[in-house]
């Protein structure tokens, strides 16, 4: 958690905490308690798991609570003073420091000082306790809160198919009511501005007023506790600071400058809503449009104004909102004031850029400031919910599903030749209801996917290629992999016959080729990640199943289901342009290939694997996609990105080429060879 102290500090709050009564060192880790009760999920023992889980969100709750209190005590208790020296700047600092450290460390005890892995903290930002305890409930026979549960769940995963149909189901189960599908994790901002906006299309005016008031106070409040959070330790990429080689002005402005773009990126966390990517448009300015509105609209033009004097702030000049102050003004009598609030929230976000543009400059890396008030997001004339604020409690089952928005048809560049005489066309782009996809068999022989299955069945590891997490997708299956280089490296050491290591090379190159040809490119299609995977269904933890094998997703950017965009943006591998699926069994239950709309919910082909049988796409938005539980057995596959950026090319890859050139010359092994695997997919 909030990191790392010295020896002396960590000795120091241990004492403290076994001398404090036990209420104030009782906190038990968050991550304990979770990692507990998923022991006690599989376990079937469903009344731990709810008492565990609940502790556990009870636990991480409370240690957010305590660090926002304690920061904002201790800024409170020891403020800067308008004039002073670097002494009296550092006093300050060291008392807030010590401040922060004695609050903190009696409200939470030991765990002060408890370090917690990032995997679980992204658990808990995905909200995934909260599927554990769905199904928990389900269980203990409580749908009313296993409602509840699986609401809060789905809120921040809406792509996640099988618990938007959970939910369906549980809205007509006796017990069950609308009451019980609440959010448990709601921001209490978004929710006033949610509701506000409803009111307002429901032309009740002066509850909207009441409510877009409160989503403001509430807005203005989350900020500041977004803001305290950020005090934290920060990760330095490629800078060594425990060799302490910088001077104490450099090394104290790289991590404000850090704590700085975390707190300046507020605007845009406090305007996404959980498990989307990209904020809502026009978010904190649209509060100031509505209200100018609503109060034009109950004859209070004085407020009226007010706001939208306020909303030009954000967006000077913006000619409707001009006439309508110019209107405001005239009927008045009176020029009016912007709302202060909102004025020195802009000075300060304007001062932040300032500073995070030399502190960005000294620690030598690119700063780019965010569109954070597109005025494209606007109310909308005839009074309707502006997007992306309409929905939040709707559940469409696939098969009733209306209104969907389709992206236009593309032209279709596909249809060239299968260069080997065996593949056989199976689907098109319009067979499998999309743009640059096809299905294939024949791509491989039995013989061979009964050689690679061998082959896998002794190369491969777990968790390869997802930092050697055993189960990167899903707990209820384990997974495994190699790359091509690592086979040809056991095919050396005679581990592996390298007959076969060969045939893993061999066949990824025919894929390459096929799609290269298949979808007609014009220039050489690169390896960008090959990759041997095996799935496999682990006994006992399938009967509970609603999770998918490998969740929807695009290759090539973060998709964004709400907003119905992909963002070709880091993290996404932006440079892989196809991707392709070659199978090497269907001897298993589940696991069907499934490609979705941008909705990451509705499916529009389902492709049951085989030996032998290929899909191959482009790896854009345009092909979301995901592969079903695998419930029985193990599901086997050649996994291939390309590229066609000879930049991106694969580097294991080269040095893949390299190793079957010397084969094919007949050149001399007695050389090692030299491995650096690639850990990534």
């Amino acid at each position: 958690m909030d990191g790392h102290r010295p020896p002396a500090a960590v000795l120091s709050v241990v004492l403290l905490a076994v001398l404090l009564p036990p209420s104030a060192a009782s906190l038990e880790p968050f991550d304990r308690l979770y990692e507990d009760a998923v022991r006690a999920f599989y376990g079937g023992d469903f009344g731990g798991v709810v008492r565990l889980m609940e502790g556990a969100l009870g636990s991480y709750a409370e240690v957010r609570r305590t660090k926002v209190r304690c920061r904002l005590r201790c800024q409170d208790r020891h403020p800067f003073p308008r004039t002073f020296s670097d002494l009296r700047f550092f006093d300050v600092v060291l008392r807030r420091a010590a401040c922060m450290d004695g609050c903190i460390g009696d409200k939470l005890g030991t765990q002060s000082v408890h370090r917690v892995s990032q995997d679980v903290v992204q658990d808990f930002n995905r909200r995934i306790p909260y599927n554990y305890l769905q199904l928990a409930y389900q269980k203990l026979k409580q749908p009313d809160k296993a409602a509840s549960a699986a609401h809060t769940y789905f809120q921040a995963n809406p792509e996640h198919v099988e618990m938007g149909q959970n939910l369906e189901q549980y809205k007509d189960l006796q017990g069950v009511e609308e009451k019980h599908f609440v959010d448990r994790e709601a921001r209490a901002h978004q929710h006033s501005f949610t509701a506000a906006v409803r009111l307002y299309d429901s032309g009740d005016y002066e509850g909207a007023i009441a409510l877009f008031e409160d989503a403001l106070a509430e807005y203005y409040k989350a900020d500041v506790e977004c803001r305290a959070l950020c005090q934290g330790p920060q990760r330095f990429e490629g800078h060594d600071h425990l060799r302490y080689r910088y001077s104490l002005h450099e090394l104290v402005s790289d991590h404000f400058t850090q704590v700085l773009h975390c707190e300046h990126e507020c605007v845009r966390d406090l305007a996404t809503r959980p498990g989307r990517l990209s904020p809502m448009e026009n978010y904190l300015p649209l509060h100031y449009d509505y209200l100018q509105f609503a109060y034009f609209q109950v004859d209070r033009l004085e407020e009226a104004l007010q706001c939208a004097l306020t909303y030009l702030l954000f967006h000077e000049g913006e000619e409707f909102m001009t006439d309508n102050v110019d209107y405001y003004r005239e009927v008045l009598g009176r020029s009016g004031e912007p709302r202060e609030k909102a004025a020195w929230y802009l000075r300060r976000h304007r001062q932040e850029l300032e500073l995070l543009l030399i502190g960005s400059k000294t620690m030598g890396v690119e700063f780019t400031e965010g569109n954070y008030w597109s005025s494209t997001g606007g109310r909308d004339d005839s009074n309707r919910i502006p997007s992306g604020t309409d929905g939040w409690m709707e559940y469409v089952p696939i098969s009733e599903k209306r209104n969907v928005s389709v992206a236009a048809p593309q032209k279709l560049n596909e249809g060239g030749p299968l260069v080997y005489e065996s593949v056989q066309l199976v689907q098109n782009s319009a067979a499998l209801n999309g743009s640059q996809r096809v299905l294939l068999d024949h791509v491989l022989s039995e013989e061979e996917c009964a050689e690679l299955r061998h082959l896998a069945h002794v190369v491969t590891m777990a968790g390869d290629g997802y930092r050697g997490r055993m189960s990167p997708h899903t707990p209820n299956e384990k997974f495994e992999g190699a790359t091509v280089l690592k086979t040809l490296q056991y095919g050396y050491e005679g581990r592996v016959p390298m007959r076969s290591a060969r045939l893993f090379y061999d066949i990824s190159e025919r894929a390459r080729r096929i799609v290269e040809s298949y979808f007609l490119l014009n220039s050489t299609l690169h390896f960008s990640y090959t990759h041997l995977v095996c799935r496999t269904a682990i006994t006992g933890q399938q009967d509970h199943r609603n999770d998918l094998s490998h969740p929807i997703h695009a290759d090539n950017c973060l998709l964004d289901p709400e907003a119905n965009e992909c963002w070709k943006e880091p993290p996404a591998y932006t440079y892989r342009d196809y991707s392709a699926l070659l199978y090497l069994n269907g001897d298993f239950e589940g696991g069907e290939f499934i490609f979705t709309e941008m909705d990451a919910k509705t499916i529009t082909a389902s492709v049951k694997p085989r030996c032998g049988r290929m899909v191959g796409f482009s790896s854009g938005g345009e092909n979301p996609h995901g592969v079903k539980a695998v419930t029985g057995g193990q599901r086997c596959a050649v996994a291939l990105w390309f590229t066609l950026d000879p930049l991106f090319r694969e580097l294991e890859r080269l040095q893949a080429d390299e190793v079957i050139q010397a084969l094919d010359t007949q050149s001399v092994w007695g050389q090692s060879l030299h491995i650096n695997p690639k850990d990534e997919l």
